[in-house]
C-alpha cells in the first residue's frame, strides 16, 4: 500500500467526529526513549517536570515499592466525573518519559488526570508476546532478558499498569467513560496490547509509531473483537529508522478492513522520538471525539 507523507485517513464513524474537532500539528520540545540507533533531542530520562507528582505503591507480587508518575490538570474536581489518560512510555524510559511537554499542557487544557506506570521496569514490554523478530533491518525489536529480569518481567509489567490503573480510579472520580490509554513505540505496543486485551477499559487508544511486531502478523485476529467498541488512533513518522513505518502501515490496513472507528496520522519527515510531541495534539483531539457508550 503506497502512503503519502502527511497522511491523515480517519475511519467510519470517527470521520465526522475527528473532522469537528481537527488536527492541529504544532512544533513542541519534547524527548522519549529511543529505540534502535535513533535517537530523540532532549534525552531519555531528564529530570521529572516538576508538575507531576511522583509516587510509589507496594507492589505484592515481589515485595516491592514501584513507583508511577501523575499529573491532575486545575479543572479536575472531586465533584463531577473526570477524564483519564494512562500512558505508557518507550524502551528505556521510566514513568515520566510521557509526562512532559505539550502532552502536560493538552492535559491541563482539556482537565485530563494524565498517568504514568513504570510498567515494573524500563523494559517490561506490558505483556506483550515474548520472541518478537525484527520485521526489517534496522528495526526496534524487544531487547533479551537481562541477567536482573525476572523470568516473568512481562506478566509483572501487565499488572503494574493494571494496578496503576486501579489506585488512580480509587483515588479520583474517575469518569469509566471518558478512560484513555496511550503509548510511544514499546509503549505502543503495549497500548495495542493492553488496549485490546481490556478492552472495557478504554473509550479509545492511542499508539504512537508503536514497536509491535510480534503481534502484526495478527492485527486482524487482535482487533476484530474490539472493531465496534473501541476507537483507535496511530500516530509515525514516515522518518523513522527504529520502528519502520511500514510496519504500522499494516495496522492501518487491518483498521481500514475491519471498518474500524479509528485515526491514522503519518507525518512526514519526523522520526521516533520527533513524531511522539508533533502527534499529540491530534491524540487529544481524537480523545475528546469519542466517549464510551
Amino acid at each position: 500500500m503506497k502512503v503519502n507523507k502527511n497522511l491523515t485517513t480517519i475511519g467510519s464513524v470517527g470521520l465526522a467526529l475527528c473532522l469537528t474537532f481537527g488536527f492541529v500539528r504544532t512544533p513542541s520540545a519534547f524527548g522519549q526513549a529511543p529505540e534502535g540507533k535513533q535517537a530523540a533531542k532532549g534525552g531519555i530520562n531528564r529530570p521529572p517536570d516538576p508538575r507531576v507528582q511522583q509516587r510509589k505503591y507496594h507492589f505484592a507480587d515481589t515485595n516491592e515499592d514501584l513507583p508511577y508518575a501523575v499529573y491532575v490538570s486545575s479543572k479536575v474536581s472531586k465533584d463531577k466525573k473526570n477524564p483519564l489518560i494512562i500512558a505508557l512510555h518507550g524502551l528505556g524510559g521510566d514513568e515520566n518519559s510521557l509526562m512532559r511537554g505539550n502532552a502536560l499542557d493538552l492535559a491541563e487544557e482539556g482537565g485530563y488526570i494524565l498517568v504514568g506506570p513504570l510498567g515494573y521496569n524500563p523494559r517490561g514490554w506490558y505483556g506483550t508476546p515474548v520472541g518478537t523478530p525484527r520485521a526489517s533491518k534496522g528495526g526496534g525489536a524487544p531487547k533479551g532478558q537481562l541477567n536482573n529480569d525476572p523470568p516473568n518481567l512481562r506478566e509483572l509489567s501487565e499488572k503494574d499498569v493494571m494496578n496503576v490503573l486501579e489506585l488512580v480510579r480509587k483515588e479520583f472520580n474517575v469518569d469509566d467513560k471518558r478512560t484513555y490509554l496511550m503509548g510511544h513505540s514499546m509503549g505502543g505496543a503495549g497500548t495495542l496490547y493492553l488496549g485490546t486485551k481490556y478492552a472495557s477499559n478504554w473509550a479509545a487508544i492511542a499508539a504512537i509509531a508503536p514497536a509491535a511486531f510480534a503481534m502484526q502478523a495478527n492485527a486482524i485476529t487482535m482487533l476484530t473483537p474490539v472493531k465496534d467498541a473501541m476507537p483507535i488512533i496511530i500516530t509515525h513518522g514516515d522518518a523513522d529508522t527504529a520502528v519502520p513505518v511500514a510496519n504500522t502501515r499494516l495496522w492501518h490496513d487491518a483498521m481500514v478492513e475491519l471498518k474500524m472507528q479509528y485515526a491514522y496520522v503519518e507525518m512526514g519527515q519526523e522520526d521516533h522520538g520527533s513524531i511522539i510531541s508533533k502527534g499529540m495534539p491530534d491524540i487529544f483531539s481524537f480523545f475528546k471525539a469519542h466517549t464510551k457508550r
